[in-house]
């Protein structure tokens, strides 16, 4: 998976071996910004296809909005677990999606989503400020959807949103 590797082994090359710092991706804001114009690509793909079904087995999706006041006030330990959460959700539910699509556009689709979602979430598995792993018992606000465009639009979401703030509030930390 060129474009899930790609991001994976960017960040690896750019950790460095006490603690876990993902300097390149971080610092050079035109990698959060070709994710979200990728997110962003994604979904305008998906919602080309032809006749997708709806999802006899829901989705379950993190509910990704926040407000900036909120978000500034979390440390970037809790803004990680909180986008490990709602990560792992999306994964799961591009994961029980293409079990349920056989429309080859859709599944292809699903296929890039699952890779890109799962990437960031072993990329932000990879450093911690705390003591201790990331366990998944996280139980974030979530819903229900039986489109699957909605999974798109839910990562697309993510990345523009959490993901893209918790790169900037790492950068001041991280890029001196």
């Amino acid at each position: 998976s060129p474009p899930g590797l790609l991001l994976l082994t960017s960040f690896l090359l750019h950790v460095k071996e006490d603690h876990a710092s993902p300097t390149r991706l971080v610092c050079d804001n035109r990698l959060i910004q070709k994710y979200i114009v990728e997110a962003k690509d994604m979904e305008k793909r998906v919602g080309q296809c032809q006749s997708l079904p709806a999802l006899s087995c829901p989705a379950v999706l993190p509910l990704v909005d926040f407000t900036f006041q909120q978000w500034k006030s979390k440390s970037n330990e809790t803004k990680r677990r909180e986008i490990l959460c709602d990560l792992a959700l999306l994964v799961g539910a591009a994961a029980g999606a293409q079990g349920q699509v056989s429309d080859e556009c859709g599944a292809r689709q699903l296929s890039q989503l699952y890779r890109h979602a799962n990437s960031f979430f072993l990329l932000l598995q990879t450093f911690s400020w705390e003591a201790g792993h990331w366990e998944p018992s996280c139980s974030p606000h979530s819903m229900e959807q039986t489109h699957i465009t909605s999974i798109f639009l839910t990562y697309r979401r993510l990345v523009q949103g959490k993901l893209r703030f918790f790169f900037y509030d790492l950068a001041k930390v991280l890029c001196q």
